[in-house]
């Protein structure tokens, strides 16, 4: 359950853990075939209090809560404007939280500003905002998302 303050009119805000992949630094000046490369390959995970990023610099973080959805309920991740409006963008493109979920949102985290950022485990980094569909689905992700069962 999230703590009251954690909601807000029209969200519900997320926290920063201590578990971030990096890219391994093999793939340096590489590239990369995405359609026989992975994140799960391209990536290390690291567990720290904090990261900094440098300019133009990705990590993918996790956050502390876990949510669970019914069929009927998807959430959309949204990144907080305190820290977009410094250039730090949470999520590029996944934003979908598939009806059914069960597991906590990995955040694709990129640093945009032209100086070095640290985020740091504890952070209120993103939020998320649900809605309600007029139909359940019958392709909860918990059961038929590939993904969604490694979480």
């Amino acid at each position: 359950m999230p703590k009251e303050e954690d909601i807000g009119a029209a969200g519900v805000d997320l926290t920063l853990d201590s578990k971030f992949w990096v890219f391994k630094d093999d793939l340096q000046g590489k590239t990369v075939d995405l359609s026989r490369l992975g994140f799960r390959e391209a990536t290390k995970e690291v567990r720290q209090k904090s990261i900094t990023l440098e300019p133009g610099e990705m990590c993918l973080g996790i956050t502390k809560e876990k949510i669970t959805l019914p069929p009927d309920i998807m959430g959309s991740l949204e990144g907080r404007s305190r820290y977009a409006r410094m250039g730090l963008a949470v999520h590029i493109t996944s934003s979908l939280v598939q009806p059914g979920s069960s597991n906590h949102q990995v955040l694709e985290i990129v640093n945009f500003a032209p100086f070095a950022i640290t985020i740091k485990e504890g952070m209120k980094i993103s939020q998320v905002v649900f809605e309600r569909l007029e139909t359940r689905s019958t392709k909860p992700y918990a059961l038929f998302g590939s993904i969604a069962k490694k979480q």
